[in-house]
């Protein structure tokens, strides 16, 4: 009889451990993914953000650029080439120094700033200001929320990303140097690139890394094309007009 008791307890005993158990499960299977920083939409209700709203309520916009203040850019050292290359396009400069993603992803979601504009290409390049706080897998996903947000808002429009451009850090740099050496350069912007190359599908989103013709044959940043390894000289601009001028004719063409 006692035998008996003893299977009888353990059985339950065995039963509310398995109750237990299903129900660590299922609270694990409730639990959601913890979100990524770089995908977080930051407000970015600034005096710039409100010029866009205006730009975009007029429209007639056929080219539009994303960005930071690489982008931004393109009205001071890269005016010129933008003058030649791309204002006879019909481009708009949506570029705001110190964005990160997450302030782009804001802009094109609760600030509307795509609202009225029907763009056919973007040309967008993005993420070196998350260097500091994000890991790589997190920009590049930061990137591919912004794409695909792009994507929802606009499926005709065609989006020429570019992988983000190489940088260093000056204060390891000596300030005589004429050159960021291939080995100071922020090894975080390679993992990025790696990632969001895969974003390319050959037809909506077009992929193109040319930070390699802002470097010399030796592989190192120069001075006189970055002069703090990050912003571009009118020279720099002059490389990155040259080097996408064909693709956004012919993605405006497709």
């Amino acid at each position: 009889m006692f035998s008996n008791r003893l299977v009888a307890v353990s059985l339950v005993l065995a039963g509310c451990c398995l109750a237990l158990a299903r129900a660590e499960d299922d609270k694990d299977k409730g639990k959601k993914e913890p979100k990524n920083p770089a995908a977080v939409p930051i407000n970015r209700d600034v005096a710039r953000h409100k010029q866009f709203l205006k730009i975009a309520k007029k429209g007639d916009v056929d080219v539009l650029f994303l960005g930071d203040s690489i982008t931004q850019g393109w009205e001071g050292s890269g005016k010129k080439a933008w003058t030649k290359t791309f204002a006879p396009l019909k481009a708009a400069n949506f570029g705001i120094g110190g964005d990160q993603t997450g302030h782009v992803l804001w802009r094109i979601t609760t600030g509307k700033e795509l609202d009225g504009l029907d763009p056919k290409v973007a040309v967008m390049m993005i993420g070196t200001n998350n260097t500091r706080g994000h890991s790589a897998p997190q920009i590049a996903g930061g990137i591919a929320a912004i794409v695909k947000e792009l994507r929802r808002q606009k499926p005709k429009m065609k989006i020429l990303l570019l992988g983000v451009f190489p940088r260093a850090n000056p204060g390891e740099v000596g300030k005589e140097a004429k050159h960021a050496t291939a080995k100071q350069l922020n090894p975080k912007i390679k993992q990025i690139n790696d990632i969001i190359k895969k974003l390319d599908d050959g037809k909506n989103v077009i992929y193109k890394d040319i930070g390699e013709k802002f470097l010399n044959k030796e592989g190192n940043l120069p001075r006189d094309i970055m002069p703090d390894y990050l912003h571009l000289r009118p020279k720099g601009y002059e490389i990155w007009a040259d080097a996408i001028k064909d693709d956004v004719q012919k993605l405006l063409k497709d």
